[in-house]
């Protein structure tokens, strides 16, 4: 007899001991998730300030650049925004994690596994860029200084 996959996906039960798995990953995601938006929050706030703090920096040391300041406020915001999604994914996944074991809703469940896998994809994508990135700048260090 062949089985196929997605029954035997949709006849996978969770043991007690995997719910208290979920129901603890849950309590982590939250307060990574906290974490995670306090840091945006200083990073915002940081940005409103950017300017005003490399404004006086530039006053007491001369030669720094001028318009560093608008352009850190302008780093710190894109950051900050880059930084909520996956933030947000992780706030999602806990509370949809936490009230699916808490109602036994499959849909709920299979929700919260939706934002944790939007969670590591986000992280993935940008990890992909980072690195990306990194390459370029070290082939134009290279290349630029020979």
């Amino acid at each position: 007899m062949i089985h196929n996959p997605i029954t035997q996906l949709e006849q996978l039960t969770l043991t007690s001991a995997s719910k208290n798995f979920l129901k603890e990953t849950a309590k982590w995601a939250k307060f990574l998730a906290i974490i995670g938006f306090v840091f945006i929050a200083i990073m915002v706030l940081f940005a409103f300030f950017a300017t005003t703090i490399f404004n006086l920096a530039s006053k007491m040391q001369p030669g720094m650049p001028e318009g560093l300041g608008l352009t850190m406020t302008i780093a710190y915001l894109v950051l900050a925004i880059i930084y909520f999604f996956p933030v947000y994914y992780l706030l999602q996944f806990s509370n949809k994690m936490k009230s699916a074991l808490a109602t036994k809703n499959d849909e709920t469940l299979a929700k919260a596994f939706e934002m944790l896998k939007s969670h590591y994809k986000f992280i993935g994508v940008f990890t992909i860029i980072t690195i990306s990135l990194y390459a370029l700048v070290i082939i134009a260090a290279v290349f630029g200084g020979l």
